[in-house]
């Protein structure tokens, strides 16, 4: 890229971190829409979310802990079978065909998450069926390790569909879910012969700025509607683009 698209570039970066982190995610789907936008080529994307992802889930979960939003029982059910299919989905090649049509379809989720922020329900969560989280834990990580996602993006809306969870508790295990599955897909990459690019430190580094102040602010019912839909824009244009190309 000219220096005048790396600048934008990491522009857009720094943004998808400050306001994914500010919702308790990792940020995988928008890194990997932002990276479709600039061409990056699809060997780069995978690593490169896993990579960033965990920096910035890592920061997010901090803040949301810190708030006291996180519940053992609500995370434990979802990881038992999440980091070891994330292991293994990162294991299994898949050609750039599939990996574009899958990718758009996970961000199409994250764009109706980002744009649509349910209410509490009122009255105390569903309690988790242990079976019933395994299975969820399991298809999120395989599909987590397959893409180069965490897997957020796509358990927040089903726990807080069934009841699971309060928005802050989801948020909260949310991020410590995308922080554990990122690392086992990632591991899953190095058994492979997978060699970070060093190109990536200097989007780790906006990243994880722009997910310590999104993450900082998320916790503190920040809401920034204008940029949300700015982002979604962007979104929606990378999941044509990887849809049609």
């Amino acid at each position: 890229m000219s220096s005048e698209l790396t600048i934008l570039f990491l522009l857009v970066l720094g943004t998808v971190a400050f306001l994914y982190s500010s919702v308790g995610h990792g940020g995988a789907s928008g890194y990997l829409a932002t990276m479709a936008l600039f061409s990056v080529e699809p060997s780069l994307m995978k690593s490169t979310a896993l990579i960033l992802n965990i920096f910035v889930s890592l920061m997010a979960f901090y803040q949301y802990y810190r708030g006291g939003h996180f519940k053992w029982k609500l995370f434990y059910p979802f990881a038992l079978a999440s980091i070891p299919f994330s292991f293994i989905g990162a294991t299994i090649p898949i050609t750039d065909t599939i990996y574009k049509k899958v990718l758009a379809a996970c961000i199409l989720i994250s764009l109706i998450r980002l744009l649509f922020r349910p209410k509490d329900k009122p009255g105390e969560n569903t309690p988790i069926p242990l079976i019933g989280g395994l299975m969820v834990g399991a298809g999120i990580g395989l599909l987590s390790g397959m893409l180069g996602i965490g897997g957020g993006i796509i358990l927040s809306p089903v726990m807080l569909l069934m009841n699971w969870g309060k928005m802050k508790e989801t948020a909260t295990v949310s991020a410590l879910f995308i922080f554990v599955n990122s690392i086992s897909g990632l591991i899953g990459m190095f058994s492979k012969g997978f060699t970070p690019n060093p190109e990536t430190f200097s989007w780790l580094i906006v990243a994880f700025i722009g997910g310590i102040i999104g993450s900082y602010l998320g916790s503190k019912k920040f809401n920034v509607p204008t940029l949300r839909y700015l982002l979604a824009i962007s979104l929606s244009i990378a999941c044509l683009k990887l849809i049609f190309t």
